[in-house]
């Protein structure tokens, strides 16, 4: 008797919990589906969803490891769009530069992820500010490096992309790695206990002696090799990317971090609820246009399903006590004017 009670209260637990509410909200959303729009449910349909799933998941991935870390990345939509275009760019359909053109694309990415993090760590800039900085950065060198003529996926990245294992889609097994070894990391290995610590505490990270800002720059270069990821997958997927092909990624990024639980004022990231977020989204999109609603519609609805998720519970309270005191340590850090 006593071990079901205890068992009732651990479920009432798990039910109040913010980590639970995208699962509801899954069940909810499928229940939802096969009344109105069965369609949407079948084999057919999912196969050819988790692709776009897939590329959402790991660039969300990267979004939660700032987030983590009490920041935020608005730099998704030019890391994505820069290895993109440099992946398809480089090779222009010589199969043989394919590797040479993924190396480039990363390494510009990760450059970009360093200049996020130095901006943040050693200019004291905030990772808003910082963040768009570098995007509009990776979006002018778009633009001019799209300028000349917009070049397409050799057919071996693009088939990749398309092409499944076992039945499943290849870009699916990416975003299976790209999560286990975040969660593995995070959970089993020093540096991930310590990664946590310094996102649910600088101040005391510090005290205890750990180097903040290599982790908070190891972060946003981390983060920027997930969007650089996201953004060749994608550009596989669509053969012929164009120089706003990462925009979309940004809101879908941030939201699917939220509502899958992630706190904004850092700790340890529900990866696992990030991922059944990129679900979620990807299905409600999919739902949203065989209902024949636009594209408008369904940003809004992520803005809606963004602003609940934030709004509920005690996320909002948090995330402005969070940055009151991070705006109050950093005052505290700078140097006193001479008299």
């Amino acid at each position: 008797m006593a071990e079901n009670v205890s068992a009732g209260k651990r479920i009432q637990h798990w039910l109040r919990s913010e980590g639970a509410r995208i699962w509801i909200a899954m069940i909810v959303l499928i229940i939802f589906c096969r009344i109105v729009a069965p369609g949407t449910l079948t084999s057919t349909a999912l196969l050819a969803m988790l692709p776009v799933t897939a590329i959402l998941a790991v660039s969300a991935v990267g979004q939660s490891l700032t987030i983590q870390q009490g920041g935020i990345d608005f730099a998704v939509p030019g890391a994505m769009t820069l290895a993109a275009i440099v992946v398809t760019g480089v090779p222009n359909g010589d199969e043989s530069k394919l590797p040479l053109g993924i190396a480039i694309a990363l390494v510009s990415v990760l450059i970009a992820g360093l200049l996020s993090g130095l901006a943040i760590t050693w200019l004291n800039i905030t990772p808003i500010i910082a963040t768009l900085a570098v995007n509009a950065l990776l979006i002018g060198a778009v633009l001019t490096y799209a300028s000349a003529s917009p070049k397409m996926a050799t057919q071996a990245l693009s088939s990749f992309t398309v092409n499944r294992t076992l039945g499943v889609p290849n870009t699916v097994w990416i975003a299976l790695v790209f999560l286990v070894i975040a969660i593995v990391v995070q959970s089993r290995t020093v540096v991930g206990r310590r990664f946590v610590a310094v996102g649910a505490s600088p101040a005391a990270s510090r005290a205890m002696g750990l180097q903040v800002t290599r982790y908070l720059v190891g972060t946003y270069m981390i983060a920027a090799l997930c969007y650089g990821v996201a953004g060749i997958m994608l550009a596989g997927y669509l053969v012929a990317p164009g120089p706003s092909l990462g925009t979309p990624y940004l809101l879908a990024s941030i939201t699917a971090v939220v509502i899958g639980g992630t706190s904004f004022g850092g700790g340890r990231a529900r990866l696992a609820g990030t991922a059944v977020a990129a679900l979620f989204l990807s299905m409600l999109n999919s739902l949203l246009s065989s209902l024949g609603a636009p594209t408008s519609t369904q940003l809004l609805v992520q803005s809606a399903a963004f602003a609940i998720a934030i709004g509920s519970g005690p996320g909002l309270a948090k995330l402005r006590e969070v940055m009151r005191q991070r705006s109050m340590a950093r005052a505290a850090s700078q140097p006193a004017p001479a008299s």
